[in-house]
């Protein structure tokens, strides 16, 4: 029971889209613009830097809340369930609501900046090495798609690694360990799923790379 009042508060928390609020403050609906998405991505391609840092510090904000939030009300009241694993469901729960917020006919982002923050908040053990393989590929490639597919990858490899026994880097309890491990591969396989386009249009060729050029539309507004 404990586990679902964590996923809804998680998820209550990732209705807030910071894209579509963000649109609605300056007149701009992101999901009609671009790739349609409500992330970072498509603010930066479509409304540059400034808008992209402003959904990407919402979404993070979002899932950070959501699990100092489950600490602060289960940390002394869990019997039995490891208190990390709890803020695991929360973040979970945020990714969930970020991806699928039923005001948006379940719409929303593709989970990237909820995941980052869920890594910062619930698993930061493996944060920097997962953040590591993110930007190593961005530097190479350019491309944040293929950089969010490979880190997200990685998500399930790192917690095996760490989380081994032998090296014990992952501080959960033993006994909810497999389950830890199990909703870290969960969603970075919903995070892979929800970059299908992506995947697509990078085996055409056809992904646009970071910096690429603005939307014409939006340049005139600037002008």
């Amino acid at each position: 029971m404990l586990r679902i009042v964590c996923l809804l508060i998680g998820y209550a928390f990732g209705l807030f889209q910071t894209g579509f609020i963000y649109g609605k403050m300056v007149g701009y609906d992101l999901r009609s613009h671009g790739s349609g998405n409500l992330g970072m991505t498509n603010a930066i391609r479509t409304r540059g830097k400034g808008a992209g840092a402003i959904v990407f510090i919402g979404d993070v904000l979002k899932c950070v809340i959501a699990v100092i939030l489950t600490y602060v009300l289960f940390r002394n009241n869990v019997d039995g369930v490891d208190i990390k694993l709890l803020m695991l469901y929360a973040a979970t729960g945020t990714v969930l609501g970020h991806d699928f917020p039923v005001y948006l006919g379940f719409k929303g982002g593709k989970g990237i900046a909820c995941s980052a923050a869920l890594l910062f908040s619930a698993a930061p053990e493996i944060l920097a090495p997962v953040a590591g393989i993110f930007f190593a590929t961005l530097f190479i490639t350019k491309y944040v798609s293929m950089a969010s597919i490979l880190s997200s990858a990685s998500l399930f490899i790192m917690a095996l690694i760490f989380g081994n026994a032998g090296v014990g880097f992952l501080k959960v309890d033993p006994a909810v360990y497999p389950e830890y491990v199990l909703i870290l591969l969960g969603i970075g396989i919903l995070n892979i799923v929800r970059h299908r386009t992506n995947i697509s249009r990078l085996i055409n060729g056809t992904e646009s790379k970071i910096g690429a050029q603005k939307e014409s539309a939006v340049e005139t507004e600037n002008i």
